[in-house]
């Protein structure tokens, strides 16, 4: 039994200096970090309206198509990088299959600029 145990020593030890580098971490910054926060660093950002205001307030639905496009292109890149490794394998229906694909999505991104859904006020 001890000899099993000793197998799973590598880990415990790599789970034990994460936990103490990532307890290290925080504390260091919570000794180390400035706190004055002035009022630009706690403003909204990215989301364009507070965070702490009425739930039933109007807000610009913009910026999550803008959230919607972002993921939609990143799950594309996730799809292209096993595709690009693998298409030795996946041969000509794999590479039509994956043009496709982006033929949509391209579809998409032109019905989106055309409809505004990108430009900027």
């Amino acid at each position: 039994m001890e000899s099993y145990l000793l197998e799973y020593l590598p880990i415990v030890i790599l789970i034990a200096i994460a936990v103490a580098l990532g307890a290290a971490f925080i504390l260091a910054a919570w000794v180390l970090a400035p706190r004055s926060p002035d009022p630009e660093k706690v403003s909204a950002y990215e989301c364009g309206f507070n965070a702490f205001d009425d739930a039933r307030m109007k807000f610009d639905v913009r910026f999550y198509l803008v959230a919607i496009l972002f993921i939609i292109f990143d799950l594309e890149v996730a799809f292209l990088f096993p595709w690009a490794v693998t298409l030795d394998e996946t041969g000509v229906f794999g590479f039509w299959s994956m043009m496709v694909f982006l033929g949509v999505l391209t579809v998409g991104f032109i019905y989106e600029w055309k409809k505004g859904a990108l430009e900027w006020e």
